[in-house]
């Protein structure tokens, strides 16, 4: 598919066990259906032309026969098709007997894969039957071909070289030396496992942990086919739970005895990405002899995958309460520990009655609790200006009386008209000059406060500003410890809202007419009625669209067309094309432009996917030039 992403499917037809040319009609009719969907990659389960469950028929030569028939025809049915398929089998080679899974495409055979390690315990047998696959490569001449036969297997896309996809059977996976470690440091980025695992109370969520796992540390994602219902009951159940997972992140799943049907989108670019940032991550030699090449990627476009419009926050809202309250207390105890580190007798931050220092300053609160200190030790600054709203300022001065810290007013409207006479500029002229010397007297009021009471100024901006630059270099930028650096703002609101349900009573009742407030930096002058006149997201575009766009640059590697393609679907109905596309060119000519605001950015703790600090995850040269990501957005 369309920027690397792959359209793949696990599916358990309805088999009947040592039915070959049955099994066979049954998977050609999935192939069919599944190629008219798009999907380029098909893996079908463990055994699935003769059934997993055949016993001692396996030694019958007509089944074994039978099934090479029938996976002809399998065959035969990829002609034609961008599709990729693995089907399970018996085969017969060297007077031995493997439990295999053959891939084909194009309309052909192009090589087994023998199952390696083999169960016999339990309810298991399979060594009575089959010889676990030898080492090395081999080959398994048949219907006059020299067919690639090696545990080793990989293929890869002829238009798409480094989309290599690798295979395992079953017990390969539940072993501590899956043979899906080796495929994926030699470049598998997607594992196919043919499976045949039995339903028992308490296994289906063992298999998930165990496919997450092996996914998330190999780094690709991992596509599983659990035979499904056609086999024998005589000692065991199967349920068809087909599984897909993109490193550890669930995609589809078929659950037990619900149609054995799982397809999903995988993201191979962000697999990529994920494996060229990991410097941990070893690759070893492909053997060339085991590598084979067939063209299964097509240019369709996405049609199954949700695109999440706010992929730092989570959409599940216990698990959303439960990551801000993680996200809370790792702020909190990073500043706690700063402060001792720092021996500072008080916290000294701004509050604007805005949402970021409503968030910076109820982590200082929790920070001084788990210290014991007594909040009347944080100095909370509220400091109106030309551009100060009497909501802000009224919920800034609520916030501090509900929380119990001292207060001090400094308005700072007076001090900075005498600056502009000072240096010359008309206050009516309401430029970036007009709007930076408030933000730069309030830290310096901010800096001198601590000097003066041996503190910490606590530094309120967030990581959505900092990508962008929306913050005065040496006012706002600057702090002496940065809680909120790495909080995007569509984080910020939820953080602040779980806090303030934690805390309750007066907080809460404030806290949510802060919510309600319109997002700006109150630097211009406010309207006749006293309103804020300057609105944030009118000037640097919605922030939900620019932690978008941050996220999938940062956190996945996306380039411009790609991400502009997730935009369109996760914002489907909300904004038109060119409305993302305008936001888009911005966000990347901000980000570029300010990173040097980001190279001196003080401290502050990760707490998320995504961090700007230039000492941890970001390290870039204040004069890059944006050109190759301009040009590819603008053209789009």
């Amino acid at each position: 598919m369309k920027h690397q992403f792959i359209k793949a499917a696990a599916v358990s037809p309805d088999i009947k066990v040592a039915d070959p040319a049955y099994n066979a009609q049954k998977i050609i009719e999935i192939i069919q259906a599944q190629a008219e969907k798009g999907t380029e990659l098909l893996v079908f389960p463990e055994l699935s032309l003769s059934g997993y469950t055949c016993g001692e028929l396996f030694l019958q030569k007509t089944l074994l026969d039978g099934c090479m028939t029938a996976l002809q025809a399998v065959a035969g049915a990829t002609a034609g098709k961008l599709l990729l398929v693995f089907v399970g089998l018996p085969v017969m080679r060297g007077g031995k007997l493997y439990n295999c899974a053959a891939a084909v495409g194009g309309g052909k055979v192009l090589g087994f894969v023998p199952k390696r390690y083999l169960p016999n315990f339990g309810e298991y047998y399979e060594k009575r039957y089959f010889t676990p696959a030898p080492e090395g490569y081999s080959v398994l001449s048949w219907n006059g071909a020299d067919i690639p036969f090696c545990r080793d297997l990989l293929i890869r896309d002829l238009s798409e070289p480094d989309i290599l996809i690798g295979c395992e059977i079953c017990e390969d996976l539940w072993t501590g030396e899956s043979p899906s470690i080796h495929h994926a440091k030699q470049g598998a980025v997607i594992i196919a496992n043919l499976s045949a695992s039995n339903e028992v109370v308490g296994k289906r969520n063992y298999r998930h942990k165990l496919i997450a796992a092996q996914a998330r540390k190999n780094i690709c994602a991992y596509i599983y086919a659990d035979a499904g219902e056609g086999e024998s009951t005589s000692d065991m159940i199967f349920s068809g739970n087909d599984i897909i997972y993109e490193s550890d992140t669930l995609l589809s799943e078929a659950a037990p005895f619900d149609g054995g049907c799982a397809e999903a989108e995988i993201d191979v670019g962000y697999l990529l990405h994920e494996r060229m940032r990991n410097t941990s991550y070893e690759p070893l030699v492909i053997d060339p002899q085991c590598l084979l090449s067939c063209s299964f990627v097509s240019e369709g476009e996405l049609s199954l995958r949700a695109i999440d419009p706010l992929p730092f926050v989570s959409q599940d809202e216990g698990t959303r309460r439960e990551e801000a309250e993680v996200a809370l207390e790792l702020q909190a105890h990073a500043l706690a520990r700063r402060i001792t580190a720092a021996k500072s007798k008080t916290a000294v931050i701004g509050i604007s009655g805005g949402l970021d220092s409503t968030l910076a300053l109820l982590v200082t609160c929790r920070a001084f609790d788990l210290l014991k200190k007594s909040r009347e030790d944080i100095l909370a600054v509220t400091m109106p200006g030309f551009g100060t709203s009497l909501k802000t300022k009224n919920n800034a001065v609520a916030l501090m009386q509900a929380l119990g810290v001292t207060q001090r007013q400094i308005n700072i409207s007076q001090t900075v008209l005498r600056h502009f006479k000072d240096i010359g500029h008309d206050p009516e002229d309401t430029d970036t000059v007009y709007e930076n010397a408030q933000a730069r007297y309030r830290t310096m009021v901010l800096m001198d406060l601590a000097n003066a009471t041996g503190g910490l100024v606590i530094g309120t901006g967030d990581l959505s500003e900092l990508a962008l630059g929306w913050c005065t270099y040496s006012g706002d930028h600057m702090s002496m410890y940065a809680v909120n650096s790495s909080v995007p703002k569509t984080l910020v609101k939820h953080l602040v809202f779980a806090e303030a349900e934690r805390l309750g009573g007066r907080v809460e009742v404030v806290v949510k007419s802060i919510l309600t407030t319109e997002i700006s930096p109150e630097l211009l002058p406010t309207d006749d009625k006293g309103e804020i006149a300057q609105r944030t997201e009118d000037i640097i575009g919605p922030y939900e669209l620019t932690d978008f766009y941050l996220y999938h640059m940062l956190r996945r590697g996306d380039g411009p067309a790609k991400t502009l393609c997730l935009a369109e679907r996760a914002f489907e109905g909300k904004y038109d094309r060119a409305t993302l596309k305008k936001w888009l060119v911005s966000f990347y000519r901000r980000f570029f432009s300010q990173q040097f605001k980001r190279s001196c950015m003080p401290d502050g703790v990760k707490v998320g996917p995504v961090s700007l600090s230039p000492r941890a995850d970001w390290r870039m040269p204040s004069d890059a030039s944006a050109a190759l990501w301009l040009s590819e957005a603008e053209k789009l």
